[in-house]
């Protein structure tokens, strides 16, 4: 009967939880993590903790730089239109965005990936592409969770969040504290919508009686969802290059929730603000179509989207054309979108022109 009562007994499996499928998944993703080593990071992953060599990346007196994020909604877009590698893409351009613009190189990343059933093809779809972004921003990926919590999630639900650190030279932090009236704003383009607006977005699809898998209006021969999952631009070797060859750049914002309005301020002194020309932003169809088929205004779009600006470079004057030359060599747009100015009532940002939507 005791034996007969053990062969019946519930299993961690029997609950939801499958560690096979975890064991399966880490074999599975070892060559991912691999192929992102970089000078500092030799280790494998499977053990309690990643390690980092600091010493190995030749700094002289570094100040650690750390950032944490997510993808929010867009995940919920990943989920109902099957693509799933893109979103890790978007999880390191997140987290890596934010260290470069205080002047700080990645070094390392690691991921937290929770779902209610582990399906061991989407897990590896994702860090793939969470593999692809850190091969991209240059920062090793040294480890990471995968969290099976059945009853928290649906089912084929997931959520993500990452965490990137990265070094800078103490001298080298930016804002600078030479920002100031007579800066030159300097614009590197968007790839699309990136990680931020996409309860709006969301909305819009609803309304207009779409599904993900229908063409999208405004990108012939595309699906709306492969075009709305398009990645977050990663910005970090561009904008390391431009520090490096120029000592020139003064400050960087990154475009994210909030959009130019809430961004632009953060990296600027009081009683400074940006003035920004909406004319000079390059349009991109998708800012285009969620306006028109919702009718959002400007003031909406610009304090929740990119609308087709995804990192802002403060510099000056006399140096503005240096620094575009080196972000146009490194594969990125440049637009000048303005100027700061002496403002009592700064920091704030304001705008001339018109969004092209």
């Amino acid at each position: 009967m005791a034996d007969e009562t053990r062969s019946n007994g519930l299993t961690y499996r029997d609950a939801g939880v499958d560690i096979d499928a975890g064991n399966a998944l880490v074999d599975r993703i070892k060559p991912l993590v691999k192929a992102t080593r970089r000078i500092g990071a030799d280790a494998d992953i499977g053990g309690f903790g990643g390690l980092f060599d600091l010493k190995a990346c030749g700094f002289k007196d570094p100040v650690l730089v750390a950032a944490n994020d997510g993808v929010g909604t867009k995940l919920r877009v990943a989920i109902e239109a099957g693509i799933h590698r893109t979103v890790g893409i978007d999880l390191v351009a997140m987290s890596v965005n934010d260290l470069v613009v205080q002047g700080a190189e990645p070094l390392f990343f690691l991921d937290y990936f929770a779902t209610g059933k582990l399906s061991v093809d989407t897990a590896a779809d994702v860090i793939a592409g969470i593999a692809d972004g850190c091969r991209t921003a240059g920062c090793a990926l040294i480890g990471g969770e995968t969290a099976e919590m059945p009853g928290m999630y649906a089912d084929g639900d997931y959520d993500l969040a990452g965490f990137a650190v990265g070094a800078a030279e103490r001298t080298g932090i930016l804002p600078a504290p030479t920002v100031g009236p007579g800066d030159v704003i300097l614009g590197l383009a968007s790839s699309g919508a990136h990680s931020n607006g996409y309860s709006l977005v969301r909305k819009v699809v609803e309304r207009a009686g779409l599904s993900y898998g229908d063409e999208a209006p405004f990108a012939p021969g595309r699906s709306l969802g492969e075009v709305l999952l398009e990645p977050t631009r990663i910005y970090v070797k561009p904008v390391l290059a431009a520090i490096r060859d120029t000592g020139a750049v003064k400050a960087l914002a990154h475009i994210t929730g909030g959009g130019f309005v809430d961004n632009i301020p953060r990296v600027l002194p009081d009683k400074v603000s940006a003035r920004v020309d909406l004319s000079a932003v390059p349009a991109l169809p998708v800012f285009g179509w969620l306006a028109r088929t919702a009718g959002i205004d400007q003031s909406e779009m610009v304090r929740t989207f990119n609308c087709g600006v995804g990192m802002i470079v403060v510099v000056a004057e006399a140096d503005a054309e240096a620094v575009s030359a080196v972000l146009s060599r490194e594969g990125e747009t440049v637009v000048r979108l303005g100027r700061l100015e002496a403002d009592a009532e700064g920091p704030r940002t304001l705008f001339t022109g018109s969004l092209s939507l």
